[in-house]
């Protein structure tokens, strides 16, 4: 109980902990409003557009969601380096997480290229599989744009600036609009590509945001990128950041792949079920974004205080987050339980897809508040460096107690893709209750700044 009252926060850590949030949430929402404006848009092609685009968009998460969560190791590498007043050890992170990213991004181009058979192989719609591989296909040439932009958002929010972040999130998001509507369309006297320009868009989005963000922020960043650093290239430290990054990947590649299993067996059930899955997995997706946003605030605040050596600083910080996520998980859980034909109806006009998602959103209403406290509580222990914990946890709550659950229901209990949602939120659930044990642990013991 001595833990849980030091991280009580006051007015001012909750004041703090908003004002980052807020653009920080601002960001996310509006990176994952870019995948629902290419849902919505392809939706009003036709089922298996949007159904390919659901199974091209899990195959490339799948295969990139292990290198975007190793660069993660920037959030506390960074933080607590700004906490400490360290703008050496900021510029070797940063220059070393460019480093990594290369790497990340050639294992992660070469995972994308076998699209059809591995699709086959997992029995998704024959229909469906020649489009989403071929969205997957175009998605290459913007995956290192995708891992650079990674590194230098990670790195901006970890010092607090994430002004030139919101600007450049908001005109991406009216360049992919245009992108879509001529690649998907056919507009401007571009061939109609449905899903697979829709794929083009997204690549052609992602390095205008690279090439945007350094654009707007090179005053800021140019002493941390320039003159490269020789010590940035020395084997042991990257293999150090690693260490500390590679965990954070598989906890990533974990969370991601039960629910792109929970995806796979979708499409199991048909082009149907994978259309109505995609609109509530999207739907959740945004809200989530909020809870992203105020995770990432709660992980600098967090890492910050840690460099600085204000262990009551990081402790409270850490209640905040908690506290802030909550809420804000709760009321958007609320929506979802209120009105999920009003927003299925936003994605498709499909009958059959709008009937069955309906269904689907307020069980997505239910975990909110699950997947709100499990981001956070990861957020809190990663702004400390405790990294293997949290993918443990992972691996048990998703994988030895949610995805057997979501098989049982869906199969045997014949509840089909309600029984396989149900069994998503019940390891939300365990994964969040695991994780908050582990933060009283861990914020019960000194709080002291990692080393690469």
């Amino acid at each position: 109980m001595h833990v849980i009252r030091q991280m009580v926060p006051t007015r001012d850590h909750i004041t703090a902990l908003l004002r980052l949030a807020l653009p920080v949430a601002t960001v996310q929402v509006g990176f994952i409003l870019m995948g629902a404006v290419d849902t919505i848009m392809v939706g009003h092609v036709s089922p298996r557009d949007l159904a390919a685009v659901a199974l091209g968009n899990l195959y490339f998460f799948l295969t990139t969601s292990f290198g975007m969560g190793t660069l993660f190791a920037l959030d506390p590498l960074v933080s607590q380096a700004f906490g400490a007043g360290d703008r050496a050890g900021i510029a070797r992170a940063f220059q070393r997480g460019f480093v990594i990213a290369v790497g990340l991004a050639v294992l992660s181009s070469l995972l994308l290229m076998p699209g059809r058979p591995v699709l086959a192989f997992l029995r998704q719609p024959e229909e469906v599989i020649p489009i989403a591989a071929d969205y997957a296909l175009v998605s290459i040439p913007g995956v290192l744009a995708f891992f650079l932009f990674i590194v230098l958002r990670q790195g901006l929010q970890s010092m607090g600036r994430v002004g030139p972040i919101v600007v450049v999130i908001v005109l991406a998001n009216a360049a992919n609009v245009f992108f879509n509507w001529v690649l998907i369309f056919g507009n401007l006297g571009a061939p109609a590509l449905g899903a697979v320009g829709s794929g083009w868009a997204t690549t052609l989005s992602r390095w205008f945001m690279l090439l945007t963000l350094v654009s707007v922020a090179w005053p800021f960043l140019r002493p941390y990128l320039r003159p490269l650093r020789s010590d940035a290239l020395m084997l042991e430290p990257l293999l150090r950041m690693c260490r500390l990054g590679v965990p954070i990947g598989i906890q990533f590649f974990l969370e991601f792949g039960v629910f792109g299993a929970i995806g796979i067996l979708m499409g199991m059930l048909g082009t149907i079920p994978m259309a109505s899955h995609q609109v509530a997995i999207n739907l959740a997706s945004v809200t989530f974004m909020m809870a992203v946003g105020v995770t990432q605030a709660t992980t600098v605040l967090v890492g910050q205080a840690v460099g600085a050596g204000d262990s009551e600083r990081a402790r409270r910080s850490a209640g905040a987050g908690l506290l802030v996520a909550g809420a804000v998980m709760a009321c958007t859980g609320a929506v979802f339980l209120s009105v999920p034909g009003f927003l299925a109806r936003l994605y498709t006009p499909d009958l059959e897809v709008v009937g069955l998602a309906t269904t689907l959103i307020p069980v997505a209403g239910i975990f909110q508040i699950f997947d709100g406290l499990q981001a956070v509580g990861s957020g809190v222990l990663r702004g400390v460096g405790d990294t293997l914990a949290p993918m443990l946890v992972n691996l048990v709550g998703f994988w030895l107690i949610g995805l057997p659950i979501s098989l049982y229901l869906a199969f045997p209990g014949g509840l089909g893709p309600l029984g396989l949602w149900w069994g998503l939120a019940s390891g939300l659930a365990a994964v969040a209750l695991f994780l908050l044990i582990r933060v009283r642990i861990r914020f019960g013991r000194d709080l002291t700044r990692i080393a690469v």
